[in-house]
């Protein structure tokens, strides 16, 4: 494995990458607090393929394809949470007077966060991923095969995905510039998108719980700190995302991360587990279920075999060679987060052993969004020709962020491989659209 990891480094040694996303003055740590806020951090150091190859024709005894699955990058609150946060901070700008000086900075604060769009920061962050996989995956394009790119109809997906080919092209010195060939429509079927499923419920149930677990005392020693405020428990995570979205937004740390202890920024990272857990993962009964279609075309890909599936996948452009072709070596789709976590679930991966607690933190899970969706973050799935245990043939494995899935669902050891047959066989889920969810999307 040394070996392989020194050719590999050796690979990526001849790829410049010069990393637009500047620092944000924060510990990695507060960082990861932030759940689904949080910036693109590598969970896990890249582990290159058996033999350390990534290249058309066998080369270390390993060939390699890629698909890749990324959300956009940072970006403004949505429209209502904006318009929450908004009457959270006019509420605490209300007191009388503020005792701690952590609180001074309020009397002069202005909200002025845009909406739903990019920030700078989010930009940079997808042009850097677009020089980072160049440079892990320059092997596997030439000027006839180049990236084949999609995205979901949303600006800040869209431009996520136009930064990402900037970028690739740019480590490339412009000699691959892939680009953006498909845009689907969010009014339509979308497998990149989670807006298909108008029965599916949402988190608020279990995030109520959390919120009246962790933030009546937090709201109780601000408005001891700010009388006049009159905070209530939900302003809390109003007023605590402030400090990941003006940090994105300005690029220097925000001073409303100050006003919080590190158990308390624990309690909201929590807060965002929660949202996703319950809002598209295993504790929403018709959370996975989403994400079968985006599955189906993964395994479309993975066997060159068209896409059979009855869920939210777009027929006329899975059907057709110039919208889904499936002789790409690498392939590249923009998406959001919650549909990025229904695809997780679908997958089968992050499984935990019982649904999340509501009023406590469950420390034993390892369902965290930082790892899982933060800005900017991707899941990779490779296919391989190698040689593993004396035995040549195709193989399978997942990265999220960097971090190989164990991927135990389909026989893989610690090298994190499946066979590709195993792999198939074991999305039984998703290839039998659902099991039976799917029409409850509509009852």
């Amino acid at each position: 494995m040394a070996s392989t990891v020194a050719q590999f480094a050796a690979l990526v040694a001849a790829v410049a990458i010069n990393n637009t996303a500047p620092p944000l003055g924060l510990p990695q740590a507060l960082q990861q607090s932030w759940a689904q806020y949080s910036p693109w951090f590598p969970a896990a150091t890249y582990v290159p393929p058996p033999g350390g190859a990534i290249s058309f024709k066998p080369f270390y005894d390993t060939s390699v394809a890629g698909s890749k699955l990324q959300r956009h990058g940072a970006r403004y609150p949505e429209k209502a949470a904006g318009k929450a946060i908004k009457k959270s901070v006019k509420k605490l700008k209300r007191a009388k007077s503020f005792r701690d000086a952590s609180l001074k900075f309020v009397e002069d604060y202005k909200y002025a966060l845009g909406v739903d769009d990019l920030v700078p920061f989010g930009a940079a962050q997808s042009f850097d991923a677009g020089q980072q996989h160049f440079a892990r995956y320059a092997g596997l394009v030439n000027a006839d095969m180049l990236p084949f790119v999609r995205a979901s109809d949303s600006d800040r997906v869209i431009d996520s995905a136009r930064n990402w080919t900037a970028g690739f092209a740019y480590a490339s010195n412009q000699e691959y510039i892939p680009e953006l060939s498909v845009i689907i429509s969010q009014s339509t079927n979308d497998t990149l998108d989670d807006k298909m499923c108008p029965e599916a419920g949402s988190s608020a149930h279990a995030t109520k719980k959390w919120v009246d677990a962790f933030a009546p005392a937090i709201a109780d020693r601000i408005n001891a700190e700010a009388p006049g405020a009159k905070l209530k428990k939900t302003d809390i995570p109003n007023l605590m995302s402030l400090c990941p979205f003006d940090t994105v937004a300005y690029e220097e740390p925000s001073p409303w991360c100050n006003l919080f202890t590190r158990e308390e920024w624990a309690d909201y990272e929590y807060y965002g587990d929660l949202f996703d857990y319950y809002g598209n993962g295993y504790g929403q009964k018709l959370g996975r279920v989403q994400g079968v279609g985006y599955v189906n075309e993964l395994l479309a890909r993975l066997t060159s075999q068209p896409v059979h599936d009855e869920t939210q996948t777009n027929h006329t452009l899975d059907f057709s060679p110039l919208t889904f072709p499936l002789d790409k070596t690498f392939y590249a789709d923009f998406s959001h987060d919650n549909q990025m976590i229904s695809i997780y679930s679908a997958l089968g991966l992050f499984v935990q052993p019982r649904d999340l607690h509501t009023k406590h933190v469950d420390t034993e899970r390892t369902w965290f969004d930082s790892k899982m969706v933060p800005f900017s973050g991707r899941l990779i799935t490779e296919k391989m020709e190698c040689t593993v245990d004396g035995r040549r043939g195709d193989y399978v494995r997942i990265l999220v962020n960097d971090a190989l899935q164990p991927l135990e669902f389909c026989g893989a050891t610690g090298n994190g491989l499946c066979t590709l047959a195993n792999f198939v066989e074991s999305q039984h889920y998703a290839r039998n659209d659902g099991e039976g969810d799917w029409p409850l999307c509509f009852e």
